[in-house]
């Protein structure tokens, strides 16, 4: 198809809003190019707000900066990361046959500007750098890169055109900037050489962390020249930022542990785990996976499924990947969010799909492989086959069926040869699919913990005495042991039994109160009348729990036991996350459960005092692994899948 002249028509923009302003731009000019101006995006030649002035406000550290191979226009192989780290680095993603004028041109127009903005001040044109990145590989060689740049030319400031050498250089790229680009087709499957995407900036600092992300609406010279002020004079006070820590004193909606301070009620404590940076280290999964962990036995493999690097690798992708849902928005993780104990800290129940109501709470993955029964309603009874339920359920991932997902993932180019490595020649199947998933699954082994070591290593002082306490209040007065086993050499803290304690038949029987507390954001709650709250609420659906599996009456309300490894880390508990806290469900069963006809013979009041009850918390509280940092640094460093719609070869 014929491409549009990209080199006159950002130069057209350059020069129509400088000309605008009365300002000229360097390099040279093609012609018969006019100097009327030209719209960009609305509102874009006025400001219609003051900008802050430099230096008045912060700029937090969002997220690290990835790298990747690049290509210059000469060329030559580099880095990404050989351009981040000297000077600040203002990066946008184009592709230079874009002809929408409020995409890919309008970032080089605004670049076009900054270059002629601060080129004439020495002491921001030597510590700045702008960098244009295509998206465009096939088209946008370092040949058509250099003659792009030839436009822009200004030896004053530096500006690289960079490109790569394929796709599959360029896809984890993307993906590390959440940058969505889709290819455009006919209606035959034919590629239009045009690309949907998002247009995004980037504002880099020397310590390679992103400090600002501009769209179309924020995307002007004005604004991103304040900025790149504001940061060269963090630096020049001392506050350097190559060097300063990215937890600062200003809070960041972004950094390690989801700082959210301001962001909703002041009592709000955030439960994520919390780690140095954001940006996570690949684990060798494998070897966590084969290593006997003190505490736990080994982990049951079936033998047509044996744990491999690549079906680990690729169950671990597909994990993180939102496009395993209808819509490209929801994955696996979303529901089990790593940093929150691979559950849900924020929502009693979860959320599923365009805002979907799930009616039970995300039970925690850690230890997931051990399980003989699966779901809170113990539908399921191994991983091969439960990953398909959350995948296909409308108010969770919403597919329509397990064709529509096969057929979507063999058209990702990014999974081209994933499935057939990992699977001797077979690729995307449900079986394959299934084994995938099931093979990540099995490698968040969590053992260890000061509780193992106190009592299967024998080391003294690898648990309180307060918990020591609470040890011999859970396996004597308080009777958890009975449900939460724990054998001679190892424990699961789980009888991988079903019981009744109560909790669902309150939430099927039990009678509405006035008034309904209902949660509005994280932290953030309010107190409904019942009557207004029904009249606008979806009525929730019975819960039965295993019931609705064997249709016996003896089974209404009946629910898995979990396990109790890394309990601390996975609030709020039971099947329909009721209870906030540990001491909530230790309470809870210190009054005997809510009777019921099932009720089980267990479940009885415990006659423990509050300080037994802090005991029995403390012990809870020492279960927590020794490698949950270990496996949540895995998680952060996934690849997320690049949102294509790309077609595979």
């Amino acid at each position: 198809m014929t491409r549009t002249p990209i080199g006159v028509l950002l130069l057209l923009l350059a020069t129509g809003a400088g000309a605008h302003q009365g300002e000229s731009h360097g390099g040279s000019r093609a012609a018969g190019v006019t100097e009327a101006p030209v719209v960009l995006a609305p509102g874009y030649e006025r400001l219609q707000f003051e900008p802050p002035a430099p230096g008045s406000y912060a700029l937090p550290p969002l997220k690290t900066a990835a790298d990747g191979e690049i290509l210059t226009s000469d060329g030559v192989t580099a880095r990404l990361y050989d351009f981040l780290s000297d000077k600040l680095v203002l990066l946008s993603f184009v592709y230079t046959s874009c002809s929408d004028i409020n995409g890919c041109p309008l970032a080089t127009a605004v670049f076009a500007q900054i270059m002629e903005r601060i080129g004439e001040e020495p002491r921001l044109a030597d510590r700045v750098r702008l960098l244009t990145l295509s998206f465009d590989p096939g088209n946008d060689t370092p040949e058509v890169m250099a003659k792009y740049g030839t436009h822009f030319r200004n030896n004053r400031v530096e500006w690289k055109f960079l490109t790569t050498r394929s796709g599959e250089q360029l896809h984890p790229i993307l993906d590390a900037y959440d940058q969505s680009i889709s290819k455009e087709y006919d209606e035959n499957g034919q590629f239009l050489g045009s690309f949907s995407h998002i247009l995004r900036v980037y504002l880099i600092d020397r310590a390679r962390r992103i400090r600002n992300i501009y769209s179309v609406s924020f995307l002007h010279a004005d604004t991103l020249v304040n900025d790149i002020e504001t940061l060269l004079m963090e630096d020049d006070s001392g506050n350097d930022s190559a060097t300063s820590d990215v937890a600062s004193s200003t809070p960041s909606l972004h950094g390690a542990g989801d700082n959210k301070q301001g962001y909703e009620s002041a009592g709000y404590v955030t439960h994520s785990r919390d780690l140095n940076q954001r940006t996570g280290r690949p684990a060798d999964l494998l070897d966590i996976a084969r290593t006997p962990q003190l505490g736990l036995p080994d982990m049951p493999v079936p033998a047509d499924n044996p744990l491999t690097a690549p079906r680990i690798s690729l169950g671990r992708k597909l994990f993180f990947d939102r496009r395993l849902s209808l819509n490209d928005t929801f994955s696996c993780a979303m529901c089990h969010i790593p940093e929150q104990g691979f559950t849900s800290n924020e929502l009693a129940t979860a959320v599923g799909i365009e805002g979907r109501t799930v009616r039970r709470n995300s039970p925690t993955l850690y230890n997931v492989g051990y399980l003989r029964r699966l779901f809170h309603d113990a539908r399921e009874t191994t991983l091969e086959q439960q990953v398909w339920a959350p995948i296909l359920a409308r108010n969770e991932m919403g597919n329509p069926s397990i064709g529509y997902v096969i057929e979507k993932i063999k058209a990702l180019v990014d999974y081209n040869r994933l499935f057939e490595e990992a699977f001797n020649g077979r690729g995307p199947t449900m079986e394959t699919i299934g084994m995938a998933l099931a093979s990540y699954q099995r490698t968040l082994i969590s053992g260890a913990s000061g509780f193992d070591r106190w009592y299967y290593a024998g080391e003294a002082e690898a648990m309180s005495i307060g918990a020591q306490r609470g040890f011999s209040l859970f396996v004597g007065k308080a009777g958890c042991a009975s449900c939460h086993t724990i054998d001679s050499n190892h424990a699961l803290f789980t009888d991988q039994g079903m019981h009744n304690t109560g909790i669902g038949y309150r939430q099927s029987m039990g009678s509405e109160p006035e008034m309904r507390r209902v949660q509005l954001a994280p932290g953030v709650f309010a107190d409904v009348a019942t009557a207004s709250y029904t009249a606008a609420a979806e009525k929730p659906p019975a819960d039965l729990g295993l019931y609705e599996i064997t249709q016996d009456p003896a089974d209404r309300w009946r629910y898995r036991t979990p396990s109790l490894r890394n309990v601390a880390l996975t609030a709020p508990y039971m099947h329909d996350g009721s209870l906030k806290t540990l001491r909530e469900v230790v309470a809870f069963y210190n009054r005997g459960g809510i009777p019921n006809e099932n009720l089980d013979p267990l479940i009885r009041p415990l006659g423990l005092n509050e300080e037994e009850v802090t005991a029995v918390v403390s012990f809870l509280q020492s279960l927590t692994g020794a490698n949950v940092d270990v496996l949540l640094g895995d998680a952060f460093s996934a690849p997320i899948g690049d949102r294509s719609r790309e077609k595979a070869d």
